[in-house]
């Protein structure tokens, strides 16, 4: 009796037709962390011994070649290095991302949020008048305001600043924040002042917090 050949997936008959060395980097370009022979052999369909020699082929052409990056042999896998004489260029990248200005609307928020801490979105959104949720998700991610718990009256979520937003700011607690507060309505009073005068004053704060280099983050929003 012979044995039954199990059937061969869609998916794996077209790996089997992919270029060996194309597929390699197409793989090493999306790993997170280095990746041994036998595991690559697996993901494009070709003999580990196969896959062993390309690596090092792939490796020395880059050297040749002189690319940007590198191909290493590290803890026991391979994984794509940037090369050292070109890190200051990263590091260049890096840091000027790091030291790019938030955009208006997000310094409007992040000075309503500062002076009206713990706070909701919609709130946030009544007094710039505009909604503000794309930009709260963009400071949260950046680190410079968190969630503060949830309103006991209407369950929403609250927002106040983080550690991270004082440590820019220079400052101890968010009570050392200049005395720009009063300029700002009351949340009572929202409804009775219209949205154009509420976005002015923000704007007032967005100006002192700009020009005082509080916040130096990027922000898309």
């Amino acid at each position: 009796m012979t044995e039954q050949q199990l059937p061969t997936g869609p998916h794996e008959l077209q790996l089997e037709m992919l270029d060996l060395k194309p597929a390699l980097e197409a793989v090493l370009m999306v790993a997170d962390q280095s990746l041994d022979h036998l595991t690559l052999a697996q993901a494009v369909g070709h003999p580990p011994i196969d896959v062993a020699e390309a690596l090092v082929e792939l490796a020395a052409s880059y050297d040749e070649e002189g690319r940007g990056f590198e191909l290493r042999n590290v803890a026991g896998g391979w994984r794509y290095f940037t090369r050292d004489e070109f890190a200051p260029a990263v590091e260049r990248f890096v840091l000027d991302g790091q030291q790019a200005r938030l955009t208006q609307a997000a310094l409007e928020t992040m000075a309503v949020v500062a002076y009206r801490q713990p706070i909701s979105r919609s709130r946030v959104s009544a007094i710039r008048g505009v909604n503000v949720d794309g930009v709260m998700r963009t400071l949260v991610t950046r680190g410079l305001v968190e969630e503060a718990g949830v309103d006991r009256e209407s369950g929403a979520i609250l927002y106040q600043t983080s550690n991270y937003f004082l440590e820019r700011m220079g400052l101890a607690a968010v009570g050392d924040l200049p005395e720009l507060a009063p300029f700002l309505p009351e949340l009572s009073d929202m409804d009775d002042e219209p949205a154009e005068q509420l976005a002015a004053t923000v704007n007032e704060i967005a100006d002192d917090e700009s020009s005082s280099n509080a916040t130096e983050d990027g922000d898309t929003a």
